[in-house]
């Protein structure tokens, strides 16, 4: 697609049937992390209620935690900042513990990204970390609307759902993870070349970069 070709989704089967090639398939027995802990701070109102229509990069972001089982028993934990209009991974931090640190980093690494002038606004679930006052009056300093998916409704924040998906079919659930360390390392790997070099086909065969760098000089 990126190079001008069309391609029909039975020719590609056949392809790979012929070349012995499966498709990995995400199970919906993968462990999810659920940061739900009841009303235990302000719960911010639902703002995108599921309009996941933004065209303009890097004025709507969705962010989420997930869990990764690990080889030597114990548990790694994602924190990443999407980007609606690209799908760009704006931040991601590993930790082993999904707690206020690991949250704040992630903000922290948003920071470069954000526009003087521009309000963005930040959706997730009601996990406690986004309900606590000190997230909150992070997201205030840093100029940044808060919105908050409906409780027990992950189709709210179905854009990073989507993406943390992916990468584990793509990547993690392929591959022995020893400890931290080997997730970090491999996150940040993916995380690069999903960036950089994943073309979709719902962005015109552009990569996320690429789509950003377009929209951002039209």
């Amino acid at each position: 697609m990126k190079h001008g070709f069309k391609y029909a989704e039975e020719t590609i089967r056949r392809l790979m049937s012929d070349m012995g090639l499966k498709v990995s398939i995400y199970s919906k027995h993968t462990a999810q992390y659920h940061s739900y802990k009841g009303r235990i701070g302000k719960v911010a109102p639902n703002v995108l209620k599921q309009q996941f229509n933004a065209k303009q990069p890097l004025t709507v972001f969705h962010t989420d935690v997930t869990q990764v089982r690990l080889y030597n028993g114990e548990w790694g934990y994602i924190s990443a900042i999407t980007d609606e209009a690209s799908r760009e991974v704006l931040a991601a931090v590993v930790g082993t513990s999904p707690n206020k640190a690991l949250i704040h980093a992630t903000l922290d690494k948003l920071k470069p990204h954000l526009r003087p002038g521009i309000r963005p606004i930040l959706h997730s679930d009601q996990g406690w970390q986004y309900q606590i006052p000190d997230y909150q009056r992070r997201l205030t300093h840093m100029n940044i609307c808060q919105s908050m998916s409906r409780k027990g409704n992950c189709h709210d924040n179905a854009p990073i759902e989507s993406f943390f998906n992916l990468m584990k079919r793509e990547c993690l659930n392929r591959y022995q993870i020893n400890d931290i360390t080997a997730l970090r390392k491999l996150v940040k790997q993916y995380i690069q070349w999903f960036n950089n070099e994943r073309i979709s086909r719902n962005k015109n065969g552009l990569t996320p970069v690429e789509y950003r760098n377009q929209a951002m000089v039209a």
